[in-house]
């Protein structure tokens, strides 16, 4: 799974901007700038042995992935509700559920859901969201990789 980024020169710095996640940072370089995203997002998860990748895109574009799709799904509806700001109750009755821990399960990485599921996350912490379906860019760290599928806002 990945989400999409931007990245400007800002005077001396190189800011790296993640929309999907309202996140940004920066570097000195282009390089420690993508550095530093990789830094902050594995930060923000928090578990063992969760690593972040940067893809380069093209001009002022990179994408942020992890094989770990359960983390990048709990991170991504834990940004997305507290910039709502939302409490886990309140998502919770958003979506008819009696209980907020079965939308916890969610944002904690504990349950990883389906995409209508994540669909239905989604519009819940924010109406506005849509997941779009984009062909995906070579990684900065191996020419192999081909086409995967990303979650854009």
């Amino acid at each position: 799974m990945r989400f999409s980024g931007k990245i400007f020169k800002d005077g001396k710095f190189w800011l790296a901007e993640i929309p999907i996640l309202d996140l940004m940072t920066q570097g000195l370089t282009k390089k420690e700038a993508f550095e530093m995203v990789a830094d902050m997002l594995e930060s923000l998860v928090n578990k063992d042995g969760f690593k972040i990748e940067v893809y380069k895109g093209k001009k002022d574009s990179f994408e942020i992935g992890s094989s770990d799709p359960k983390h990048m799904v709990s991170l991504l509806l834990q940004r997305k509700r507290e910039i709502s700001g939302l409490s886990l109750a309140q998502v919770a009755s958003r979506l008819g559920m009696k209980s907020r821990n079965t939308y916890a399960r969610y944002e904690k990485g504990y349950s990883v859901p389906s995409v209508e599921k994540l669909n239905e996350l989604l519009h819940a912490v924010c109406p506005q969201t849509d997941i779009v379906i984009n062909e995906s860019m070579i990684p900065l760290t191996n020419k192999d990789r081909s086409c995967v599928a990303t979650i854009l806002s």
